[in-house]
C-alpha cells in the first residue's frame, strides 16, 4: 500500500507539474496581461545598498497562476552610467514588468541583462530585452542549453548574445559589477554577480532560501564544496537568491547542510542496500526543513541523492542523462 500511495502521488505531481508547464507556455507576447504589477507577480522590491535592488518571489512552486506570477528572484544594479539586471522572470510580461520597475527607480538606460544560469524560469523573458536591443550575458555553454533542454518549456528559447568564459568585469559609470564562475547547481553555466562597492552577491540558483532546492541538474557534492568557498570568499555579503528571500553568509551553511543531509540519507540507503523506491518511501523529511517551501521537490532531490551517492553516478555524463528525463517543469527550475 505504501507503495501504491507513492505512485498515486507521483501521478498526481507529474499531472501538475503538465499543468504548470502549459499555464508556463501560454504568456506569449499576444497574450501578455496589460494589468500586470508587482503585487499581481508576487513581487516585492526590496533595496539592498544604495541602487542595488532584489525583485523577491513570493510564490511556492508549482504557482496557482503560472502566467502571472514569478517564479525566481530578479535584480537590479544601477550605476552611473547604466543599469545591470539579473534574471528576467519566465515570460516576456514579467521580463517588462522587470524593465518597467526599473524606469521607476532612475533614469540610467539598461545596458546589460544576465542570465544566472539557463534554466528556464530564469531566461524565458530574454525576448523581451531582445527586443529592446539590451546585451544578454550568459556563461559557457548556455546558448547550446537553452536551445536543448528548454525547448518543452520554452516557446520561444533566445539565448544570451555575450558569452562569458572565466571571470569578467562591467562598469556601469563609476561602478564595477564582477561576473564569477562557480559550479554546483547547473550543467556548468552558473554565474555569480558581485557588486564591490555595496558587498551585494547575486546568487543565481546555487543559492535557495526558505526553499527545497532543485538539485537534479547540479553534483551534490561540488555544490557542497561551492558554498564553502563562496562562504569564506563573501562573508560579510548580503545575499540575493535565487528563489527565497534576501540572506547573509549563515544561508550558505544552512543550504549546504541540507545538502550534507540528502549526502547521508543516500549513503545510509547504501549501506542497508535499499533500492531507489524503498529508500524513497521510507523517508520523510526533516523537521528543520517541513517548513520550507518547495516541498513538491523533496521527492526529486532523494533520486538525485540516490543517483548520485547511493549509486555513485555523480559524473557529467551520468547527471545529464539522469536530468534528461525529468519533468520539463523540474527542468525548468
Amino acid at each position: 500500500m505504501k507503495h501504491l500511495r507513492r505512485w498515486v502521488m507521483s501521478l498526481t505531481a507529474a499531472v501538475v507539474t503538465l499543468a504548470t508547464i502549459v499555464g508556463l507556455q501560454l504568456s506569449t507576447p499576444a497574450q501578455a496581461p496589460t494589468d500586470l504589477t508587482l503585487e499581481v507577480a508576487g513581487l516585492t522590491v526590496e533595496e539592498l545598498a544604495d541602487g542595488v535592488y532584489g525583485l523577491i518571489a513570493s510564490t511556492d512552486f508549482p504557482p496557482a497562476e503560472p502566467a502571472t506570477t514569478a517564479i525566481c528572484n530578479a535584480s537590479i544594479v544601477i550605476g552611473s552610467d547604466g543599469v545591470l539586471v539579473v534574471d528576467p522572470f519566465h515570460n516576456e510580461a514579467l521580463a517588462t514588468l522587470l524593465y518597467e520597475t526599473v524606469a521607476t527607480l532612475t533614469e540610467q538606460p539598461i545596458r546589460y541583462v544576465v542570465n544566472s544560469h539557463y534554466h528556464f524560469d530564469h531566461t524565458g523573458g530574454n525576448p523581451a530585452g531582445d527586443a529592446l536591443g539590451y546585451a544578454t550575458l550568459g556563461r559557457g555553454p548556455i546558448r547550446d542549453l537553452m536551445l536543448t533542454r528548454n525547448v518543452d518549456s520554452d516557446p520561444n528559447p533566445t539565448p544570451p548574445d555575450v558569452i562569458v568564459n572565466g571571470p569578467g568585469e562591467l562598469w556601469l559609470g563609476d561602478r564595477a559589477v564582477q561576473l564569477v564562475e562557480f559550479e554546483g547547481h547547473t550543467g556548468g553555466t552558473d554565474l555569480v554577480v558581485y557588486v564591490p562597492d555595496a558587498d551585494v552577491l547575486i546568487m543565481g540558483d546555487l543559492l535557495f532560501t526558505q526553499r527545497l532546492p532543485y538539485a537534479a541538474d547540479g553534483n551534490l557534492r561540488v555544490w557542497q564544496a561551492t558554498l564553502e568557498q563562496l562562504a569564506t570568499a563573501y562573508a560579510t555579503a548580503t545575499l540575493i537568491p535565487g528563489h527565497g528571500p534576501i540572506s547573509d553568509r549563515a544561508d550558505f551553511d544552512r543550504l549546504r547542510g541540507y545538502l550534507a543531509y540528502l549526502e547521508t540519507l543516500a549513503l545510509d540507503w547504501q549501506a542497508q542496500d535499499l533500492s531507489e523506491a524503498d529508500a524513497i518511501a521510507q523517508t520523510t523529511i526533516a523537521d528543520e526543513y517541513a517548513d520550507y517551501l518547495f516541498q513538491g521537490l523533496f521527492s526529486s532531490n532523494l533520486s538525485t541523492a540516490y543517483q548520485q551517492i547511493t549509486l555513485g553516478q555523480d559524473d557529467a555524463a551520468s547527471i545529464q542523462a539522469y536530468f534528461a528525463h525529468q519533468p520539463p517543469a523540474l527542468q525548468a527550475l
